[in-house]
Order: structure tokens, then sequence, then C-alpha cells
């Protein structure tokens, strides 16, 4: 089974809300995934504007 991206922050989510933005709007069309370990450290982190440790998909349709 294809993880579900939330379309807005782009987090993989399990559940049925996305615990960063609150939204229930998701997505199984995803390319690509960020896995941020330390983002107060993450240089990529900064610069996409992620704060806090999770993965990510990079383009969610």
């Amino acid at each position: 089974m294809k993880k579900k991206a939330c379309k807005k922050c782009k987090m993989f989510v399990e559940g049925n809300q996305c615990p960063v933005c609150k939204t229930d709007v998701f997505s199984q069309s995803w390319q690509g995934r960020l896995q941020i370990m330390d983002a107060s450290k993450s240089i990529i982190a900064k610069k996409i504007g992620i704060n806090q440790n999770a993965e990510y998909a990079i383009k969610v349709r």
C-alpha cells in the first residue's frame, strides 16, 4: 500500500488528520522522499521551511 502525503505541507501521514497543518486533504500520488532527522541543524529543512522531524514527499499531485 502506498503512503499518503498531506497536500499542504507534504508530510507523510498515517491518520485522518495532518499533525502539522491540521488539514485532511491527502494524496497517494507523490514523488520522492525527504527524511528530516534534525530540523534545527538541517540546511535543507531551513530552505524549504520545515521545522519538524519527519518524512516528507518532494512532489505531491
